[in-house]
């Protein structure tokens, strides 16, 4: 059977990065506990807290929740309804498909001011003539009991035979009583007839033979399965199970791709590939003792909660410079590797490109010249000597030489244009 330990509520609040001081909700549901124990003390600001499916046969240990707004005891072993008086803020507690018979206990809930639903269905004491008149009588601040509403006119009923129907309930309580002392009385009689034969059964005996619905049988009934999910678990043929052994690097020492925890990161090369940068996500709020890297020449190695991601590297880099940031923002690891052996800057070497230098003269007076002489001068100066002044060329007109020596000038032909 299971107790409950500060790692099991670690484990549970997750939701809460493993905080367990602050945390509002909890869920201890279908693990055999037998005893309540640690949570008032360890988690006080806790509104809901889920106990249903286990085997506990006592209210304990709550009473310092003052925050505890709902309650869920389902499926235990719970007999009376007790020590929820510190409970200021319930409002709401399910004790579905327990053992309650005394039900005169629910008269230490008149305290819980707060209490609006009460679910007591496959209990004993549902049974008894009177039930929910007295209930409603005794609590009178509860708004709905099993599911149902209470309306007031069947409080206002269930308060004037208040006296007569309590009178029912202690009956119906003590005729219980007694049916459990014959029970008892007849189970420690067979006991002694018969011998142990509970090793023995086969799975299929066990749950298709009838039996009282006890704690002592849901007791067994758990054990049963227990020991089913252990026979699973153990070897075949009488050979311890190996586990599997985590491996990080080859028979030849070699550094190998491990991601145990799957998580998605982004591994890059800088523009100028002279580094690698490795971004891996976090939660934001997870504490940065719990986050190990270690940059060696050939792989990288971050251990985030225990879980193991190494990258092997294509090139070696420099783990004096590399670094680790984490941001902020987002909680993202960033990791900076600087290559080793970074590749030679490439220059663009172009040839030059074709400048036409112009020169500018400047205009230069020398005061010993007279203005008219400089200008006269610049003119002249600035005038190139190939350029010469236009003239009009003549015309020449270029006789046209006949070879023919018979050719005879007919004037009736039009000259050639």
């Amino acid at each position: 059977m299971a107790t409950i330990t500060e790692s099991m509520i670690r484990k549970r609040a997750e939701h809460n990065e493993g905080e367990i001081y602050s945390l509002e909700e909890l869920s201890l549901h279908q693990m055999e506990i037998e005893k309540i124990e640690h949570i008032d003390n360890w988690c006080r600001q806790l509104q809901i807290l889920y106990l249903q499916s286990n085997l506990i046969e006592k209210i304990e240990n709550v009473g310092r929740l003052k925050k505890l707004q709902y309650l869920n005891l389902a499926l235990n072993n719970i007999k009376i309804i007790e020590n929820l008086e510190g409970c200021e803020s319930l409002q709401k507690l399910d004790l579905t498909v327990n053992f309650v018979g005394a039900l005169t206990s629910i008269e230490s809930l008149k305290t819980n001011h707060y209490l609006e639903d009460l679910y007591l269905t496959g209990n004993p004491c549902v049974n008894f003539e009177g039930y929910r008149e007295y209930v409603i009588a005794t609590l009178p601040q509860l708004k709905r009991l099993d599911g149902k509403e209470v309306e007031r006119s069947e409080r206002i009923k269930a308060c004037q035979i208040y006296d007569t129907i309590k009178e029912k309930i202690l009956k119906e309580e003590a005729k219980y009583n007694r049916k459990l002392e014959l029970e008892n009385e007849q189970k420690s009689e067979n006991s002694t007839e018969k011998p142990d034969e509970s090793n023995s059964e086969t799975n299929e005996t066990f749950w298709n033979q009838k039996c009282d619905y006890t704690p002592e049988s849901r007791r067994e009934m758990h054990a049963k399965m227990r020991e089913n999910r252990e026979s699973k678990t153990e070897p075949k043929f009488g050979k311890p199970e190996m586990k599997r052994q985590k491996r990080y690097f080859n028979e030849a020492g070699d550094a190998m791709n491990v991601n145990e925890g799957k998580i998605d990161f982004i591994m890059k090369e800088t523009d100028d590939d002279t580094s690698f940068i490795l971004d891996v996500p976090c939660y934001k709020y997870l504490d940065t003792s719990l986050i190990d890297v270690d940059v060696q020449p050939t792989y990288v190695r971050v251990t985030m909660k225990g879980e193991v991601l190494q990258l092997v590297l294509h090139e070696e880099v420099s783990t004096d410079k590399s670094t680790a940031k984490r941001s902020q923002t987002t909680g993202h690891l960033l990791i900076t590797m600087p290559k080793l052996r970074p590749p030679v800057a490439k220059t663009n070497e172009k040839a030059p490109t074709a400048e036409i230098i112009t020169k500018t003269e400047k205009l230069e007076f020398d005061e010993s010249k007279t203005l008219k002489s400089t200008l006269a001068n610049i003119s002249k100066e600035r005038t190139p000597k190939d350029i010469r002044p236009l003239t009009l060329r003549k015309h020449v007109k270029k006789e046209i030489e006949t070879e023919s020596d018979n050719f005879v000038d007919d004037p009736d032909v039009p000259p050639l244009i």
